[in-house]
């Protein structure tokens, strides 16, 4: 509270108040300030308070304002507040108004007057009116308004408690320090006990603030970390809503297609099928019609009868006819087609391979622009095919120019770099028992043992040797299990978490995973050692 814009008998007068009394409180000893002086943070507190203070904090890590917390480095100096001193001088001078503290004037027997004092030895409270009448002999103690004056009296001898025995640990009188129970007892005054008893209490206030305040930045912190965990776990929920939704919607698409499919070719396969029925039930029509007149004839004993009757030779179908309609029938029943069901099931096994392929990492991906190899790279022993995607070790020597980017061993470099994201590439594997892939930085030696894929601190490799698998980096070799079924090796890279997979697909299985923090573009590297190995790539 800023006092300077006050007039000063103005602000006296507000002072009496028990509202703004407490504005001239210490937070510390909870009196009203001696010798204030002021913090950098602008706090006022008790010199004498504000001291023991840091002398508690002595040793520790720094120093804090016990009121904000503000922390210094180095224990701050105190500043006097001459101001605030003046005013709580003035202050403790001005007469105070009455409180009303619901006590009233013993003496007052026609109305209630509120009470100023209470007299201990009479066991009276007294007005302002009575008490200037009352006695001023020393054995007339007066207090603070009370109801329950005998509290402050020693049960035994009826006197004021004076005295506090550190012995016992209670309050006494005089004759109690001198004949009663207490007689040789350390005792000291009640206003010195009580300052040594408010310097433990303050000690224990100081001890339980910082304590409090330690206990607040744990419940802040882990505030904080809960809103960062609800946060994410929104996020999360989002995302796979939207995963599994877009997962919904692609089942749906294979299906609509898969199903679509299986109609088109339900509907080549029976088109000619139902052509044929048609015409048949056609003919057998026309034949029912023919068969009563025969069975008449047949039905007939009278033989002139029968020989007289017209030729009935045109009621037979001709035998090229019917034979006409046996290799249709043949034909439509046996090479006619049936349904593909492998091809329905290759459908669907590849529409959903599909849709699974584009759920590494639990997002999609999408096809990209498969990696070829950078012939400019490729050891003269290293044949490129013309596609650039496939390499195979030569029998013959070529004569590509000598430069600084050619490998001197068998190896060859993809030409596309990596520098964020999630992208995997794939390497059939099928025609070679002895290669190395894996991941470089552009800068891998070019020449020698350490430009070898693993054998240096800038390449991850998978090795293979036979029927053994090798994970290589550094030189350090991690050997993997033996004989591993698959004929393609899958390399996974998450460029943002740092690690570099290897997995053989078909049947899939996890091989090995590399962790590192990667500070520059990562390229695809081969080394082929017997027969050939071919390349193809996607990206998340």
């Amino acid at each position: 509270m800023n006092y300077r814009n006050f007039h000063f008998p103005l602000l006296l007068s507000a002072m009496a108040s028990s509202d703004l009394r407490e504005e001239l409180d210490c937070s510390i000893c909870l009196n009203i300030y001696t010798d204030p002086v002021m913090l950098k943070c602008g706090h006022n507190f008790c010199l004498v308070c504000i001291d023991r203070v840091f002398d508690t904090q002595e040793g520790s890590e720094g120093y804090s304002c016990p009121q904000c917390r503000e922390e210094f480095q180095e224990r701050p100096s105190l500043h006097r507040n001459i101001f605030l001193r003046n005013i709580t001088q003035s202050f403790l001078s001005t007469p105070a108004t009455p409180e009303k503290t619901g006590i009233f004037c013993t003496y007052c027997i026609h109305s209630s007057v509120p009470a100023v004092k209470s007299c201990l030895l009479c066991e009276a409270s007294l007005c302002d009116d009575h008490l200037r009448v009352h006695s001023k002999s020393p054995e007339h103690v007066l207090c603070d308004p009370t109801t329950t004056p005998e509290k402050r009296k020693c049960d035994i001898h009826k006197k004021v408690l004076e005295y506090y025995c550190t012995k016992d640990s209670t309050c006494i009188c005089i004759s109690c320090s001198l004949t009663g129970e207490h007689q040789g007892h350390q005792v000291e005054t009640l206003q010195e006990a009580s300052m040594k008893k408010k310097e433990k209490l303050i000690s224990s206030l100081q001890k339980l603030i910082t304590k409090r305040g330690k206990t607040k930045e744990r419940v802040r912190s882990l505030q904080e970390h809960r809103e960062r965990v609800q946060g994410k776990a929104n996020g999360e929920e989002k995302r796979v809503t939207a995963l599994f939704r877009d997962l919904r919607q692609r089942l749906e698409d294979l299906e609509k297609k898969v199903l679509g499919d299986i109609s088109r070719q339900v509907e080549c396969i029976l088109s000619p099928v139902n052509d044929l029925i048609q015409q048949l039930e056609l003919k057998i029509d026309e034949l029912s019609t023919k068969m009563p007149h025969l069975e008449e004839l047949c039905a007939m004993k009278d033989p002139l009868t029968v020989l007289q009757e017209s030729d009935t030779s045109d009621l037979c179908d001709t035998e090229d006819e019917d034979d006409k309609d046996r290799k249709r029938h043949d034909k439509l029943l046996h090479d006619g087609g049936d349904l593909d069901v492998t091809w329905t099931t290759h459908m669907i096994s590849t529409g959903l391979s599909d849709i699974m392929t584009g759920v590494i990492g639990g997002i999609y991906i999408q096809k990209a622009v498969d990696i070829l190899l950078d012939e400019d790279t490729a050891n003269n022993c290293v044949c490129i095919s013309y596609d650039k995607k496939t390499a195979s070790r030569s029998g013959n020597y070529l004569d590509r120019p000598d430069t600084v980017e050619r490998f001197s061993n068998c190896q060859v470099l993809g030409s596309r770099s990596f520098s964020s994201g999630r992208h995997y590439w794939e390497v059939d594997v099928h025609r070679s028992n002895n290669w190395r892939i894996g991941m470089c930085y552009i800068g891998m030696d070019r020449d020698g043992d350490d430009s070898l894929i693993g054998c240096n601190d800038v390449s991850w490799g998978l090795d293979r040797r036979g029927k053994n698998y090798t994970a290589i980096h550094d030189s350090d070799e991690t050997e993997l299990s033996d004989n591993i079924p698959g004929n393609k090796v899958r390399v996974y890279l998450d460029y943002e978490a740092g690690q570099i997979s290897f997995y053989m697909c078909e049947p899939s299985r996890h091989l090995h995973t590399f962790t590192a923090t990667f500070t520059k573009p990562l390229y695809a590297v081969l080394g082929v050692w017997h027969s050939y190995i071919s390349i193809s790539g996607r990206e998340m």
